[in-house]
């Protein structure tokens, strides 16, 4: 069993997402959360899933070999929206979120989330991706959606968990958790291998 190896180690979320926090919690990993703030840069050239990827992996480096004590395992994550080549970040305005969702409507894109993770002797990172279909949505029901649920923390400007996945969403091909922020069934995986 995967919980009986992590309790060798304390878990750390390097994460200030509520999402992967409830995710992770629903797991049944005991964790702790530390955040550090990171600039998310990354090469132009760079495809979503190496974007993803990297992110994480840039997370996972703010934390120093000395923080990092023999005990610890370090789990960071990024997620990205991307249509084609394309990356939606997190919307800074009302407008910004209309757009993000009206490139979103009547189309699929898909969500990748980088998990990177850490100890002080070794580092492994992977990512996940799930295609997501959306219905073709009204402007009313985008003003709506955004005035109502504020995505301005999603990329992409949703979340699928709210009252935009239960009406435009009209299929996926991948993990549902992946899309929320944490590919959960992958990351249990890898977990035990990684501790193994």
């Amino acid at each position: 069993m995967l919980n009986d190896k992590l309790k060798n180690y304390e878990i750390v979320l390097a994460s200030a997402s509520p999402r992967r926090k409830l995710l992770l919690e629903e797991m049944g990993i005991e964790f702790n959360v530390f955040i550090k703030n990171v600039q998310e840069v990354y090469p132009e050239s760079f495809s979503p899933q190496e974007v993803a990827k990297h992110l994480s992996e840039l997370k996972a480096s703010a934390f120093a070999n000395d923080e990092l004590l023999p005990n610890k395992l370090l789990i960071t994550a990024d997620t990205v929206v991307a249509i084609g080549n394309e990356i939606l970040g997190k919307p800074t305005n009302e407008k910004n979120a209309f757009e993000m969702l009206s490139k979103l409507s009547d189309g699929e894109h898909d969500v990748i989330t980088g998990v990177c993770l850490r100890t002080a002797s070794k580092t492994y990172s992977f990512t996940a991706t799930t295609k997501v279909f959306f219905k073709e949505l009204l402007e009313a029901e985008i003003d709506f959606y955004i005035s109502k649920f504020k995505p301005f923390d999603k990329a992409g400007a949703y979340g699928i968990q709210e009252w935009i996945g239960h009406v435009a969403i009209e299929r996926i091909e991948g993990s549902y958790f992946n899309v929320m922020g944490l590919p959960t069934h992958r990351l249990y995986e890898e977990l035990v291998k990684f501790v193994e």
